[in-house]
């Protein structure tokens, strides 16, 4: 009916005009970069099912940051390997934690570096699980006095933001109370609002060292197949003071972040999770597809659903990319 008054191939022909029309545009000021902090002094201990990706002891993780910030990602996200591990997940709240002399370490060097310390307990428990086990089972509200004292040293520590990726019922509310009580009104919370019990994260488990020693997360993580309860979860951790919300992981739920971006106006984070970015690195490894080409792609589309900010291990990759355009 329209051809050849319209004719789409007109304003493809060069990469200048596709460029100019292009309707979604990544940057690096979209990304937050993981990193996986140990103990000890020039650790980097390289993570098997995550090429790139290593452990890092503080005095490594701060040359990481370094090199990070340098390349214009404005934020990391911390993760912590404790030195002993506990029922109750000590560490994750002590004043001597490895998040917590990550925080003042990078914090000195890199003032203007936005650090996010991410709340669970999963890394730090014996058992594994993301909260206090109470006869078999993950306890909620147990949970919450241990997450919100969790949060409170992150800020004391000079963290920049906090980003509770538990799924304990109530956890945005008792943090937020908890920063505030203590003076930290100021400090953003991060929310892990949409977050689904998936097969993606089993690189994380290895790098994180936070396996399950039984069961399953999927008493508290979400149902895969379930949309409208996402925007649910996502309700209530704005109801309670969320600052930004995210879903993970992003590729199978690019609708998720669709309707969580139609719905709230808050800004919007995915993330791109380990086993995201290994299934890539692996078949690159193997010639199967384009390592590059393949990473813009993924991160274009997380974009292009709705998401503001991505946390992705290719943060780096794509910074360097993105600069040579």
């Amino acid at each position: 009916m329209y051809f050849p008054v319209y004719r789409a191939r007109r304003l493809r022909k060069s990469e200048t005009l596709r460029r100019m029309v292009r309707e979604t545009k990544v940057s690096v000021d979209d990304f937050i970069y993981p990193l996986f902090v140990t103990h000890g002094r020039k650790i980097r201990k390289e993570i098997s099912s995550m090429p790139g990706i290593a452990q890092l002891s503080v005095d490594w993780a701060v040359r990481e940051a370094e090199e990070t910030f340098r390349l214009g990602v404005p934020a990391v996200i911390l993760f912590g390997l404790p030195k002993k591990k506990d029922l109750r997940g000590s560490e994750a709240y002590a004043r001597s934690g490895i998040i917590q002399q990550a925080i003042r370490a990078i914090k000195d060097k890199l003032p203007e570096l936005v650090v996010i310390t991410d709340v669970c307990l999963c890394e730090y428990t014996s058992h594994g699980h993301c909260g206090v086990v109470v006869k078999g089972q993950v306890d909620n509200d147990a949970t919450l006095e241990l997450l919100a004292k969790m949060s409170v040293s992150h800020a004391e520590a000079g963290a920049d933001m906090v980003a509770p990726s538990d799924m304990m019922d109530g956890r945005v509310q008792a943090i937020r109370q908890a920063l505030d009580r203590r003076g930290f009104e100021n400090i953003p919370i991060m929310a892990y609002a949409a977050k689904h019990a998936s097969g993606f994260y089993g690189p994380f488990r290895e790098a994180a060292e936070s396996t399950p020693q039984f069961g399953d997360r999927r008493s508290y993580q979400m149902d895969p197949s379930n949309a409208r309860e996402a925007l649910r979860e996502v309700a209530l951790d704005v109801q309670e003071g969320a600052d930004i919300i995210m879903v993970k992981p992003a590729l199978p739920y690019l609708d998720i972040i669709r309707a969580v971006r139609e719905e709230f106006n808050l800004p919007v984070g995915a993330y791109n999770v380990s086993g995201e970015y290994s299934m890539i690195k692996a078949a690159a490894q193997r010639g199967w597809l384009d390592e590059e080409r393949v990473m813009m792609e993924v991160l274009t589309g997380i974009k292009r659903a709705g998401a503001d900010l991505i946390l992705t291990y290719f943060a780096k990759d794509a910074a360097r990319l993105l600069a040579k355009k």
